[in-house]
């Protein structure tokens, strides 16, 4: 278990490491968040009054797409330099790589989200402070279940040519879930009778999915990457 983790941390140091040195995901990825957010803004704002129950959903089709857009650099970087080939060479349990990718890829995703939601509370006047602690369990589970199938799929197609298409296809219809779950969670927080019991349900429903995915993740992960 510890040379596990150790591996793991590795692979997280590593993929920080290098994004720290030139924040092409970062900056990348949040300019294309943030512009998203600014059109649907521009589009539903009339006389500095949103339309309703819009925030929740705008929220988690910019994170949806940030993510995958993340997803696809991310990886054809690793193809680029032949990282991934080389770590998959390396004496080391494949599961412990995948974890290290996917807590890098979280990493990642939950700066951009601390850019988003305050973006999102000032554009479309939402309670982001309500209840902050409901809306970042939502959020952050929301990001675990997306992530882990979003990683699986992004390593597995590092190779294809078509990847860049076909990471999408893949990816949303098995995240719709995730989806659904959190824009309803989300817009339970958001409204003005906030639905404490519907936003609870969705969350344990997310820590379901998550469970399921990563361990679905982990166990498919040597197989898919085996040559």
């Amino acid at each position: 278990m510890r040379q596990f983790l150790r591996v793991a941390w590795l692979v997280v140091q590593k993929d920080l490491r290098v994004e720290s040195r030139s924040f092409e995901v970062v900056s990348t990825t949040l300019f294309f968040s943030v512009t998203v957010v600014l059109i649907f803004a521009f589009g539903l704002v009339r006389e500095g009054r949103p339309a309703d129950d819009v925030a929740a959903a705008i929220l988690w089709i910019a994170l949806a797409f940030s993510g995958t857009l993340a997803l696809g650099r991310t990886f054809e970087r690793e193809r680029q330099a032949e990282t991934l080939r080389a770590l998959l060479m390396a004496p080391a349990d494949r599961p412990a790589l995948y974890v290290g990718k996917l807590a890098g890829m979280l990493v990642l995703l939950v700066l951009i989200e601390a850019v988003l939601v305050p973006l999102i509370g000032l554009l479309f006047q939402a309670p982001i402070l309500r209840y902050p602690w409901s809306l970042a369990g939502l959020l952050l589970a929301g990001t675990v279940g997306f992530s882990a199938v979003g990683t699986l799929f992004a390593a597995m197609l590092v190779r294809a040519r078509s990847r860049d298409v076909l990471l999408p296809i893949l990816l949303y219809p098995m995240t719709v879930p995730v989806m659904i779950m959190g824009v309803r969670g989300t817009a339970a927080l958001f409204q003005a009778t906030p639905d404490e019991p519907l936003a609870r349900f969705c969350l344990a429903f997310l820590v379901f999915i998550d469970v399921v995915f990563v361990t679905l993740a982990l166990w498919t992960f040597e197989p898919v990457m085996t040559d």
